[in-house]
């Protein structure tokens, strides 16, 4: 049964880090969630590939942060939060289902929560020496 449910975590790391991926070319998905969430369940489920995420060169290091409790930097927290409101203001503009304009609505209003309520990665300052 253990092995079952190793399995599945594998399955939800490998789509969460699919259309993380995907999210770097379509603005509507949010990859930074996506992949912590692929970071999650790959550390539930397999520490090879739960490494070979955390070395990966392009978000490795945000990973890295975010899950020694630093956070994430205020920069790509507000490139997110923009991406995904212009993308959302596109999509109700377009899309004529207003089933689909709610669904895109809580979920771009719950990935800006998301957002938000991570912790921020905070500047490292190294204090200037006073010379008396």
């Amino acid at each position: 049964m253990a092995s079952f449910h190793r399995i599945l975590w594998i399955i939800g790391g490998s789509l969460s880090i699919g259309i993380g991926l995907i999210g770097i070319v379509v603005p509507i998905l949010p990859t930074t969630p996506l992949i912590i969430l692929g970071g999650f369940c790959y550390g539930k489920s397999s520490p090879r590939l739960h490494n070979w995420l955390l070395e990966n060169k392009y978000f490795g290091k945000y990973l890295k942060d975010y899950h020694q409790g630093k956070g994430v930097p205020l920069r790509i927290k507000l490139f997110a939060v923009t991406i995904v409101w212009t993308s959302m203001l596109f999509t109700l503009l377009v899309i004529p289902l207003i089933a689909v304009k709610i669904l895109m609505l809580l979920i771009a209003t719950w990935v800006t929560y998301f957002i938000f309520t991570s912790p921020l990665l905070k500047s490292k300052k190294i204090p200037k020496q006073l010379d008396e």
